[in-house]
């Protein structure tokens, strides 16, 4: 587990390490998720190597949030009251930064202690000090005992380790060391303004180190992570920030010209965008999205990339409320899901959802297909996608509609770097070709 570089400032640590408290008790205690906390939070530094540190901190601690708890129950004689939970929480901060980051020792000892000071509890300035001294001095051992259970090592909630453990018992261990890795930046060239080609030579002109996706056939990968507004060609719609395993969708679907294709859960409409641009922006796409507030997204997406779609608010299981009785020709319906997927991404997932939360997907997505198959062609083909691992949401969901309707045919793909079993659909496991988790699943109806 190779350490961080501590890209921190002189004398900024007191505000960096408050402000990534802050954002980590909001996500872990208030439940908010993390990407809609961290840019408010790191919205207060002017200076980028603060941004980068706050930002290193606060997404390393949810990430190995279970290991470090796991640590620090350790370290404590009795457990804090409720009310104290940011002293437990800066606990983990500053653990994360001693295992993890190349912050000095001393500093971050130092600097986790002074925090104390902000959070006007003279009292556990001690406490902190202690706990976090005593781990330098007996570091090994704590950490060895901390990992004799394999959810806390990995830092997985037990009810998703039990999962993974159950769904893929040859994989589970890779795919929890994907899940705590950080994720390649890769882009989507948008073929209606240059060929990747030309994209590759561009950012060589900006001194960017990038790759051509092995499997994605517009997939770019760069070698450092950017602010992709800065890159040329983003202005004018020359590229799109999507994993190689989410750009697998229309280049399953093969849109064509005059075609009526309905993008289900569309927003924030990074595969309704790709499937305009495959089919050169003369597909008709219809893009719907139950939750208003992400439509500006998909709409700022459009505009930028200089693409027409169709698009409105609407639930994808009620079609008698958005749908016109004019049969689509395809549809893609990237289902609501756990997200289990992208963890590596989101490390919050593994906190906020629960064992109840998949039941109640499994249901949602049942009930989207269940709705949306009559209102395709004769003939017409559905991808069912998730960015899920887990088989209750993608194989066994598939083989259940496929055996409750009659006209429902499976499409075998073949995608490379995914697995295959005796139940439908092809499932890519995160890191795989350094990929997201994802399952993809192609049924056409037959006529």
């Amino acid at each position: 587990m190779s350490k961080q570089a501590a890209n921190n400032t002189p004398n900024s640590g007191l505000n960096s390490r408050f402000i990534a408290l802050k954002i980590c008790l909001t996500v872990i205690e208030s439940g908010r998720s993390l990407s809609q906390t961290l840019p408010e939070g790191l919205a207060q530094f002017q200076d980028r190597r603060e941004r980068n540190f706050t930002q290193n901190m606060v997404i390393g601690t949810l990430r190995w949030q279970a290991r470090l708890e796991a640590i620090r129950a350790q370290l404590l004689k009795k457990k804090l009251k409720e009310k104290d939970e940011d002293i437990n929480q800066l606990i983990l901060i500053g653990l994360y930064q001693i295992l993890y980051m190349e912050t000095p020792e001393h500093a971050a000892v130092s600097e986790t202690v002074a925090v104390v000071q902000k959070l006007k509890k003279p009292w556990a300035k001690a406490l902190v000090n202690g706990v976090l001294r005593t781990f330098l001095r007996e570091q090994d051992a704590i950490c060895a005992q901390a990992d004799l259970k394999p959810a806390n090592k990995y830092s997985h909630p037990q009810w998703l380790f039990k999962a993974l453990r159950k769904g893929y018992p040859n994989d589970w261990e890779s795919i929890m060391e994907a899940n705590n890795a950080i994720a390649p930046l890769t882009l989507r060239v948008n073929t209606m303004k240059q060929t990747r080609d030309e994209f590759l030579a561009l950012l060589k002109t900006v001194d960017m180190v990038a790759t051509p996706h092995p499997t994605a056939p517009q997939g770019v990968i760069l070698e450092t992570s950017t602010d992709i507004s800065q890159l040329p060609s983003y202005e004018d719609g020359g590229f799109s920030v999507q994993d190689g395993a989410a750009q697998q969708a229309a280049n399953i679907l093969k849109p064509q010209a005059n075609e009526r294709i309905l993008d289900a859960c569309a927003a924030p409409g990074g595969k309704t965008t790709h499937l305009l641009e495959l089919s050169n922006n003369q597909a008709s796409v219809f893009a719907l999205e139950k939750m208003p507030e992400r439509m500006d997204r998909l709409a700022e997406n459009l505009y930028r990339l200089e693409l027409d779609a169709e698009y409105t608010v609407g639930d994808a299981s009620c079609p008698e409320e958005w749908w016109d009785k004019q049969l689509f020709d395809k549809i893609l319906l990237d289902a609501p899901c756990s997200a289990t997927g992208i963890i590596r991404r989101h490390p919050d997932i593994k906190w906020h959802r629960t064992e109840e939360d998949i039941e109640a997907l499994v249901e949602i997505q049942a009930s989207i297909l269940k709705a949306l198959w009559p209102t395709l062609k004769p003939g017409g083909q559905l991808l069912y996608a998730t960015c899920s691992v887990l088989p209750q949401e993608n194989t066994l969901q598939m083989q259940s509609f496929i055996e409750s309707e009659a006209t429902a045919k499976i499409i075998p793909l073949d995608l490379e770097a995914t697995l295959t079993f005796d139940t439908p659909g092809n499932q890519y496991l995160p890191g795989r070709l350094g990929m997201d988790g994802f399952f993809y699943c192609l049924l056409e109806k037959s006529e």
